[in-house]
C-alpha cells in the first residue's frame, strides 16, 4: 500500500489543481457581475457544443501536445528546456524552406523531407544547449532562454531578408508546394458522416501529434535510450557509476526534445498557413512548459493537458462574445493551475517515502 499511494497522489494532484484553478475563475466571474454556471456552460458549448467545436479543440491542441513532450522529454532526463519558442521557430523555418525548394516534387517525397526538416531544425537547435551543459556544465535552463532570442531574431531576419514573398510588407514566405502541404480532415471525416464545416483547420497533423505521443512514450519505456535518459533524470550520479555515458545521453535528450519541438510545424506551417509566418507563435513554446507540468511529464497526460487546453483556448472566443467576461480569464486559469500543480508537485516530493522513485512529477531543481 505504501507504494501505490503517491501513484494516486500524482493522479490525483492535477485534477484537484484544475478544478481549484476552475474554482477560482468562478470567483473572478463573480467579481464581475457574471453567473459562473453560465459562464462555463458557455465555454463547453464552444468547445463540444458542435462538431466544429471539437475539431477546433484538436486542432488548437495539436502544436500544444509537440510543445509539451518537447518539455517532459527533457524533464525526464533531469532538464529543464525552456528553449522550446525556439526551436520551434528554427524547425519552422527550416520546414518551410523545404517544402519550397521542393516544389513540383510529389507529395511522397515533399511531405517526408519537410516533416524530417522540422524535426532535423528543432533537434538541431535543442543539441546545442545540450552540448553546452554536457561538456562546459552551462545551465541548460540560460543557454536555452538565450537562444530563444537568437532563434527568434535569427528567423525573423532572414524571412525579412531572403525568404519573404515578393512584393510582401508582410514578413512571411511564400506559400509552399500543394504536394507539400498537409490534408484538411474535413473532407474525410464528412465523409464517414461525422460534419465537420470544410473550412473547419483541423489537419493531419493531428496524426502526427498521435504518433508522437506513442513515439515519445515508446522510447522512454521500450528502449535502452530510455532506460538511460529516465535513470539520469532520477539520478546522474548513479547512472554514470553503472556505466551511462551521461553526456550523451544529456544531447541526445536535448537533441530529441528540440525535434518534437520543431515538429509543430506540421500544424502551423504544412496543415494551416502554409508558409512560415514571422512572429507566428503566440508562446506555444512556453505553453509547452504548463502542459507537460500538467500532464506531470508523461505522455498520455501531456495529450490529456493539451487537449484540456485546447477545450480551455476554443471555449474562450464563446466567452468573450457572448459574456462581459474577458477572454483573458482564460490566462487566469491556466497560470493558477500551473502554480497549483507546481505546488502539489512539491508537496507530494517532501512527503514521498525515502527510496521511492518519482515519475518525473515536476522540473528538476535549478542549481
Amino acid at each position: 500500500m505504501t507504494r501505490r499511494y503517491p501513484g494516486i497522489v500524482d493522479l490525483l494532484s492535477p485534477v484537484l489543481a484544475v478544478a481549484a484553478a476552475l474554482l477560482v475563475g468562478g470567483l473572478a466571474v463573480l467579481a464581475i457581475g457574471e453567473n459562473p454556471f453560465t459562464v462555463y456552460a458557455i465555454l463547453l458549448r464552444g468547445a463540444f457544443g458542435s462538431v466544429d467545436g471539437v475539431a477546433l479543440v484538436l486542432f488548437n491542441a495539436c502544436p500544444l501536445v509537440f510543445a509539451g513532450l518537447a518539455v517532459a522529454f527533457a524533464f525526464r532526463a533531469g532538464l529543464f528546456n525552456i528553449g522550446g519558442e525556439g526551436q520551434l521557430y528554427i524547425g519552422s523555418l527550416a520546414c518551410a524552406v523545404v517544402a519550397l525548394g521542393l516544389d513540383g516534387a510529389p507529395a511522397v517525397l515533399a511531405v517526408p523531407a519537410a516533416v524530417a526538416a522540422a524535426a532535423g531544425g528543432g533537434a538541431l537547435w535543442g543539441a546545442l544547449p545540450g552540448y553546452l551543459k554536457a561538456r562546459l556544465g552551462v545551465h541548460e535552463v540560460i543557454n536555452t532562454i538565450m537562444m530563444n532570442f537568437i532563434a527568434i531574431g535569427l528567423t525573423s531576419y532572414l524571412v525579412v531578408n531572403v525568404f519573404r514573398e515578393t512584393g510582401q510588407m508582410t514578413p512571411q514566405t511564400p506559400r509552399i508546394a500543394e504536394a507539400a502541404r498537409l490534408p484538411r480532415l474535413a473532407p474525410a471525416l464528412s465523409a464517414i458522416g461525422i460534419p465537420v464545416p470544410s473550412a473547419n483547420p483541423l489537419n493531419a497533423s493531428l496524426l502526427f501529434a498521435l504518433a508522437a505521443v506513442l513515439a515519445a512514450w515508446f522510447i522512454l519505456y521500450r528502449t535502452r535510450l530510455g532506460y538511460e535518459i529516465r535513470a539520469v533524470g532520477e539520478n546522474p550520479k548513479a547512472a554514470e557509476y553503472a556505466g551511462i555515458n551521461v553526456r550523451r545521453v544529456t544531447v541526445a535528450a536535448m537533441a530529441m526534445s528540440g525535434a518534437f519541438a520543431g515538429l509543430v510545424a506540421t500544424n502551423e506551417v504544412l496543415g494551416f498557413r502554409y508558409r512560415f509566418l514571422d512572429n507566428f507563435s503566440g508562446g506555444i513554446g512556453f505553453l509547452g512548459i504548463a502542459v507537460a507540468l500538467l500532464g506531470r511529464n508523461s505522455p498520455l497526460g501531456v495529450l490529456l493537458a493539451a487537449l484540456l487546453f485546447g477545450v480551455l483556448n476554443t471555449g474562450a472566443l464563446e466567452i468573450d462574445v457572448f459574456t462581459d467576461v474577458p477572454r483573458e480569464l482564460i490566462l487566469v486559469i491556466q497560470a493558477v493551475t500551473i502554480v497549483l500543480v507546481v505546488v502539489a508537485n512539491e508537496i507530494v516530493r517532501r512527503r514521498r517515502p525515502r527510496g521511492l522513485p518519482s515519475e518525473g512529477a515536476g522540473p528538476p531543481e535549478v542549481q
